[in-house]
Formats: C-alpha cells, sequence, structure tokens
C-alpha cells in the first residue's frame, strides 16, 4: 500500500541498530553522528498468529504474509530547522512518510557517545519535538498568508475555514505542542488539515531504547517519558536493542524463543515493534485462503468491501457484487469454508460492508 514509518532520533540513539533487527537490511551502524544518510527502506513482514493458524487448517502451497515499510532517516540534531548538520534532508524525508517512530536513548554506557554529553531521553525529546514544532510553525505561517488573500479577496468560504484551523495549529505551536494536540471531529476540516503535510501531525509512536536489565520493567529513564507523554497523544514502547540483535543472529525459531523465555520475555521488541507501527498507521488485516494460498490483506481501517476487493485487483472492485465473510474465530473453530457454510457461519455483504480485522473474505464480481 506504500504507507511508511519514519524511525527517526538524534545520533547514537540506536536507530540503525534497530531497523538492522527489522529489516536484516545492512544500514551502517557506527558510533559516530550522521553514519546513516541516505533513507535505508525496510520492507518487514508483520508477525500474525492468525494466519500461521490458517495454514496450518488448509495447508497451502504458500502462505504470504502482509507486510509495513521502515525508513531509517539520518540522525538529527538541535537547529535542524535552519538547516544544521543533515537538517533539510531529514526534514524531507520525514515529510514523506506517513506516521514516526522515535527511538530515545534510554540506557547508560560510556562506550557509546551522546551528541549532547549526557544522558536525558527527555530533553532528547524536546529537542527533535521543537525542531518539527519550528518547521511546522514556518509552514502554518507560510500558508496563512496566501489563504488569508484568498478568504479575503474571493470570499472563499472554504479558504475562510483553513484561516480558523491554521489560528488553531499555531496557537499550538507556539505554545510548544504538536499539530496532533489539536483535534478536529469534522471529516471536512480533517481533509483541509491534512493537505498541509504537517510534521507534528503525523501519528507518532517514542521507542524507549533500554540496557538488557531493564528490557522487562523499564528504568528511570523509562519512568521519565511516561510522564512526558502523560498529556500527549502518542504511544511508547521499550525495546533494547542490543538484545535484538542477539535475537537476529540466532537461526532457528526454537533457539529464539528459548532466548526469550531466559529474559523474561513473551515476544521479541521487534515483533512488539511491528505490530505497533502498523497500529500506528491504522491499517488491519484481512485474510484469503484455502488449498493454493493462505494470504494476509493489508487495508486501511474503515475500508468498505469493495475497496478491499479492489486490493487484490482493481477488477474486482470495478465489477464487485458481493463479498461472503467468514469470522476468524468461526474459521477455526468449523475448520474449513464448507464446514462453515454448513453452519451458517458465512454472511454476504454488499457495498456498504466496512470490513473488520481479522476477516476470511471471498469476492463475487463480474466484469
Amino acid at each position: 500500500m506504500g504507507l511508511q514509518c519514519g524511525i527517526v532520533g538524534l545520533p547514537n540513539v540506536g536507530k540503525s541498530t534497530l531497523f538492522n533487527c527489522l529489516s536484516n537490511a545492512r544500514a551502517q551502524a557506527a558510533n559516530f553522528p550522521f553514519c546513516t544518510i541516505e533513507p535505508n527502506i525496510g520492507v518487514i513482514t508483520v508477525p500474525d498468529e492468525r494466519l500461521i493458524k490458517l495454514a496450518e487448517i488448509d495447508k497451502p502451497k504458500s502462505v504470504i504474509p502482509t507486510t509495513v515499510e521502515i525508513v531509517d532517516i539520518a540522525g538529527l540534531v538541535k537547529g535542524a530547522s535552519k538547516g544544521e548538520g543533515l537538517g533539510n534532508k531529514f526534514l524531507a524525508n520525514i515529510r514523506e512518510t506517513d506516521a514516526i517512530i522515535h527511538v530515545l536513548r534510554c540506557f547508560d554506557d560510556d562506550n557509546v557517545t551522546h551528541v549532547d554529553g549526557s544522558i536525558d531521553p527527555v530533553r532528547d525529546k524536546e529537542i527533535i519535538d521543537t525542531e518539527l514544532q519550528l518547521k511546522d510553525l514556518e509552514t502554518v505561517e507560510n500558508r496563512f498568508a496566501k489563504t488569508q488573500k484568498q478568504a479575503v479577496a474571493g470570499g472563499d468560504k472554504s479558504a475562510k475555514r483553513l484561516l480558523e484551523i491554521l489560528l488553531q495549529y499555531k496557537e499550538a505551536l507556539i505554545k510548544g505542542k504538536s499539530a496532533r494536540t489539536v483535534v478536529l471531529d469534522n471529516k471536512d476540516d480533517q481533509k483541509l488539515a491534512h493537505d498541509l503535510f504537517l510534521l507534528t501531525a503525523k501519528p507518532i509512536m517514542y521507542v524507549c531504547n533500554v540496557d538488557e536489565a531493564s528490557a522487562v520493567k523499564g528504568n528511570k529513564y523509562v519512568d521519565m517519558i511516561r510522564e512526558a507523554l502523560k498529556d500527549e497523544n502518542a504511544e511508547m514502547l521499550v525495546v533494547t536493542a542490543k538484545t535484538e540483535s542477539e535475537i537476529a543472529e540466532l537461526e532457528t525459531f526454537e533457539e529464539r524463543q528459548m532466548f526469550l523465555e531466559e529474559a523474561g520475555l513473551h515476544e521479541s521488541g521487534v515483533a512488539r515493534l511491528i505490530k505497533a507501527a502498523y497500529h500506528l498507521l491504522k491499517l488491519q488485516t484481512y485474510f484469503t485462503t484455502g488449498a493454493d494460498e493462505s494470504r494476509a490483506w493489508t487495508f486501511i481501517h474503515g475500508t468498505k468491501a469493495p475497496q478491499a476487493a479492489g486490493i487484490i485487483h482493481s477488477d474486482f472492485e470495478k465489477g464487485f457484487i458481493r463479498a461472503e465473510v467468514i469470522k476468524y474465530v468461526d474459521y477455526v473453530k468449523y475448520g474449513s469454508e464448507s464446514t462453515c457454510r454448513d453452519a451458517g457461519k458465512i454472511s454476504i455483504e454488499g457495498k456498504e460492508y466496512v470490513v473488520q480485522d481479522g476477516d476470511i473474505m471471498h469476492f463475487r464480481f463480474n466484469v
């Protein structure tokens, strides 16, 4: 679907190490600033136990999971909004992503330098937040002057409404708040706001990169970030990039599971991060399954049946007649499409049906 999460953070916080774990790409991970200059893009498989279960039932010839794109973006420093460091390149790259994964250093290690000389994840968070907010304020002010002329000279109602939205954003940004703190309930307002492409309006997840001893319960730095986020519309996740690197080197699933159990973890940080990134992008999954193939398909929350069918092929959407839907729990319980049909567990849905996460779909169409 082309939706991307961008991994951002100050230099040397573990961004590229984490990216390597996620994608098995070979992003350079070095102990000096700006080792990542061009954004590395990884297409990452989304772990989904439901697809594994469907494959166990149908024993298909192939199993195809869904994916999400992660972009590793160069480290940012104070003054980026004015072009310091790789600021302009960083801001251009992040503008192209749909959501942000902000990695924060929450561990002590004298062997890994910090660009500001000390460990303070709240300060680090505020540095990047401020640079993005300053760039957004510049965008808002530039757009305001242009929109004001349209509203006054042409009497454009849409321009007048956009002016009001811009004022709300300007007020928030001047106070040091991100654009995402401005709540717009009206869909028309949301469309106008979306077209501004503000950096701090993007959904964000803060990832606390901790030491191995803090992997399960966190530490004082994690507590600091949790407190800093209490009034912000953002998610938080705790991972240990060093541990994830060690897990990635293990060859078998059994070895990885044993490693996790010994560390007191139920699931790897990478798996949790991928799932969280998928959720951050407001993505969900429906399935098609049978003897030939069990496959997961990605759709955006709120998608209706014809558009979901179009994800498979445009002809499915053009000639959409109906969708036959089985709930995942019913498919697992009854064990096949035919037994679900006999039990009356297949529903026939039309063009207005909103696809639900986990639906098993079969589309009828005619072109």
